[in-house]
């Protein structure tokens, strides 16, 4: 059974439709997030780059939530709520912590992962992504779009 070992939760501003979360030590992208990122939307909810996860959110400009959870080895996807998109992936991180970039710059928070050096194996499932587009083109709703990103070590 796999063990939760972290959880954070943070709220992410999406801008033009997307965020990133990218290793910490910028130097270490081949491309820092805006850079080479899908040009129209509709390029998918999950984008992998060199060190770098690009998200495209349902809403123009919003508050998202995102949970990021590390786990011991592959978890499960969690019941009970409707996920309205999912991708998986892989993320090497030299520095053990992910930072939130968003169109502006860095975003508020990071996701710590605990271990330097490593390559982790990501799941990204979200809800109220309908939601979300329909209130954020008339405002900016707050923690409608729902982000679940889960991370174990690969190779477990």
């Amino acid at each position: 059974m796999a063990e939760l070992v972290a959880r954070e939760e943070v709220r992410v501003s999406v801008e033009f439709h997307a965020f990133a979360l990218q290793e910490e030590d910028d130097m270490e992208v081949s491309a820092p997030f805006p850079e080479e990122q899908a040009e129209a939307p509709g390029a998918g909810f999950l984008t992998v780059y060199d060190k770098r996860l690009d998200f495209e959110s349902a809403g123009h400009t919003h508050e998202a939530a995102l949970t990021a959870e590390v786990w011991g080895s592959e978890p499960s996807v969690p019941g009970g709520v409707r996920w309205e998109a999912q991708g998986e992936a892989e993320i090497f991180s030299t520095t053990g912590n992910l930072s939130i970039e968003t169109m502006s710059g860095v975003g508020e928070g990071r996701v710590e992962l605990g271990r330097p050096n490593s390559l982790w194996k990501v799941r990204a499932v979200c809800s109220g992504r309908a939601e979300a587009a329909r209130l954020a083109a008339v405002g900016v709703p707050v923690g409608v779009e729902r982000y679940l990103v889960q991370f174990w070590p690969a190779g477990t």
